[in-house]
């Protein structure tokens, strides 16, 4: 009895050392700090699954405390609000067994709302929109560079050219910032089920998986999401309200991106009916993904696929 008590006591230590070792690396390291930052969450989920919610809590907080102490609160903050929700959602779903799809949706809800929360609190400790500034130190390095550019005395026409391509990605840019934010949260909930899971089946734990990509079937929501964000799209610009057309253009690049991810998984299918190597499939990938007019061709081949289910017409075909 002695040892099953600490052994937990033990173990969250250890595991929320390494939470603040992470959040240093996180701080300091270029490079390898973005690494860092996106698998913050592994010890916390690792602790849930073998302790319960209640350890990996106590671990989020007495990490926030160290890492206030060791760096500065606000990046303390920060790191837990951001990625903290992430590891309990996560963890709370393998320990309690959940389905990959459930257990991967639900971890992307807790990680977008964590990424809400941060810029909540930035914004209301500085009253400044924390994406915004992003934008506006984007803006400024761009305008530094131009200016190295013609001092160099290089092309002028070719500089406004080039001057006029950036500003016009910019404007998408902040329009894009809603969708920015979900893909955050996409990808660290990505890179946390991937690296979780891998870890929890190294060490003996049962962990449920999500099933082969080229089986998965995203729902019909999507398609119908496009259409209304188009005609949102049409009557926001042609009316210019400017919160409705900036929404509408969010929800069309959600539906288009879950409609890439369709078009991928049926991709993969076809790749393993015909039996095609892991290098060919790599060259197949980047070829249409790197391909502007092919993405948007694999995009409504993807959300056409959640309404006829080609994979399904290709079986009936093949038996």
């Amino acid at each position: 009895m002695t040892s099953h008590r600490i052994t937990p006591l033990t173990e969250s230590g250890l595991l929320s050392a390494l939470t603040v070792i992470l959040a240093m690396a996180a701080a300091y390291l270029p490079v390898i700090g973005m690494v860092a930052a996106l698998v913050w969450a592994l010890p916390v989920v690792v602790l849930i699954v073998r302790h319960g919610l209640r350890w990996g809590v106590m671990s989020v907080l007495v990490s926030g405390v160290i890492m206030a102490l060791l760096l500065e609160p606000m990046l303390s903050l920060r790191m837990v609000l951001s990625f903290g929700p992430t590891g309990l959602m996560l963890g709370y779903a393998f320990r309690h067994q959940w389905s990959g799809a459930h257990a991967f949706g639900m971890t992307l809800v807790a990680s977008v709302a964590g990424k809400l929360l941060t810029f909540g609190l930035l914004f209301l400790v500085t009253s400044v929109n924390p994406l915004n500034m992003q934008m506006d130190v984007m803006q400024q390095s761009f305008d530094q560079t131009f200016a190295v550019y013609e001092q160099m005395g290089l092309d002028k026409n070719a500089i406004a050219a080039s001057k006029a391509q950036i500003s016009e990605a910019m404007t998408y840019l902040n329009l894009l910032l809603p969708f920015i934010v979900g893909v955050m949260g996409l990808l660290d909930a990505g890179v946390a089920y991937i690296v979780s899971s891998r870890v929890l089946r190294r060490l003996g734990e049962t962990v449920p998986q999500l099933p082969p990509f080229a089986e998965w079937r995203l729902p019909q929501f999507f398609l119908y999401l496009l259409g209304f964000a188009l005609v949102g799209i049409y009557w926001g610009g042609s009316r210019e309200i400017q919160p409705l057309y900036q929404a509408a253009f969010n929800l069309n690049m959600v539906a288009m991106g879950a409609g890439v991810i369709q078009g991928l998984s049926l991709m993969s299918y076809a790749m393993d009916r015909f039996r095609v190597g892991r290098v060919m499939r790599m060259f197949f990938y980047a070829f249409v993904l790197l391909g502007g007019v092919l993405v948007q061709i694999l995009a409504f081949t993807g959300l056409f696929d959640m309404l006829f289910d080609y994979r399904r017409r290709f079986g009936q075909k093949k038996s």
